[in-house]
């Protein structure tokens, strides 16, 4: 990204008083406006502040939509202000402006909604509607391919000679059936001795961490558990832990926040448009969050992903369980957003995520 225009402190100083007079309002800020907020400030008429207002403008910062009316801040703008806050455009949030930027109270009310939360897919779920409670834009939580498909528990019932009704529920709450056809009929004692195995050794994994472990342990001890270990192998490999082929799970909520918006109607069905693509949001997602990292995201203008996404801002994190990443958490709104709290929020359900999931339900 090129780096952003060479401010002057009077320029920034204009420009901050109206990137939040914009934010406050919604409303394109007037000179005038700002001249009262300085009115005992030597060097700052109104006329001055006019003067810096326009030059603001032929920096690509400040955009007039009509001649007679005020200016509204560019993203340009916005990513500067970002940038004021000690937040790089696309990089991680500083420690003064993540979760302890929200008061007490706030944090207790978003713990509060998260009570009956027992699963990544209910923390997630409830995640993209607790953001976007919070927020001007839309919550996003998109639970990691791991936290999808790791087992919970299987069961095996005989239909008839050769053919096993396999159902697999994953941690994630997903509800896997198929009628698998087997090369040799296995009786109901075979089934239940195969579904006991995989569920005391194997509830937590993966499902292709699964059926590494069981071609290892079939070379280890093929001898002393071949029966067992051949009915549980043939059950796999006839489909019993194929995961459904989707490697995320994710969760929208706050749509409506869009629609209240003061965006004009192109910009809003473009906007609406690429939240139905499923895919192109994971996308976005995977590419602003490292999994690695357990700081918050800020970027300003969308438009390198998503080029109907230039005057959106998104706001992400990582979630974990411990070391284990279990998917991100975001906000995506519109540029004129409170910041801080929005950042507070997003940095701070992402490191709650740990402290729900593991406490006693």
């Amino acid at each position: 990204m090129s780096p952003g225009p060479r401010l002057t402190p009077r320029e920034r100083l204009v420009l901050l008083s109206v990137i939040e007079a914009y934010i406050a309002t919604g409303e394109p800020v007037a000179s005038q406006t700002i001249a009262r907020q300085f009115a005992n400030s030597d060097g700052m008429s109104a006329a001055t502040i006019r003067n810096v207002m326009a030059s603001l403008g032929d920096e690509g910062l400040l955009d007039r939509q009509h001649s007679s009316a005020g200016r509204i801040p560019t993203p340009l703008a916005f990513r500067l202000y970002v940038e004021g806050l000690g937040i790089q455009g696309i990089g991680p949030a500083p420690a003064h402006a993540n979760a302890s930027t929200l008061t007490q109270q706030q944090r207790d009310r978003i713990e509060d909604s998260f009570a009956g939360v027992g699963s990544s897919q209910q923390f997630m779920e409830r995640t993209s509607q607790v953001l976007a409670s919070i927020s001007t834009g839309v919550g996003v939580a998109l639970l990691a391919a791991q936290e999808s498909h790791a087992l919970e528990h299987i069961h095996f019932s005989r239909l008839a000679a050769g053919r096993v009704l396999a159902v697999l529920v994953t941690e994630g709450g997903v509800v896997l059936d198929r009628v698998l056809l087997l090369d040799s009929d296995l009786d109901a004692s075979a089934l239940d001795a195969s579904a006991r195995y995989l569920n005391e050794n194997f509830r937590g994994w993966s499902i292709d961490r699964i059926r590494v472990e069981m071609a290892r342990r079939l070379d280890e001890a093929r001898n002393e558990y071949d029966r067992l270990m051949r009915s549980v192998e043939e059950l796999c490999d006839k489909g019993a832990l194929e995961s459904t082929g989707e490697a995320e799970t994710i969760y929208i909520g706050g749509v409506a926040n869009l629609l209240a918006s003061p965006l004009d109607r192109e910009l809003l069905r473009q906007m609406l448009a690429a939240l139905e693509t499923r895919q192109r949001l994971i996308a976005l997602l995977n590419a602003y969050v490292d999994a690695r990292q357990q700081t918050v995201r800020v970027v300003v203008g969308l438009e390198e992903t998503m080029p109907e996404m230039r005057n959106f801002v998104f706001i992400g994190a990582p979630a974990r369980l411990g070391l284990r990443h279990t998917g991100t958490v975001a906000v995506i709104a519109p540029t004129r957003m409170q910041y801080q709290e929005t950042i507070g929020a997003v940095s701070f359900i992402a490191q709650l995520s740990d402290r729900i999931l593991q406490r006693p339900q």
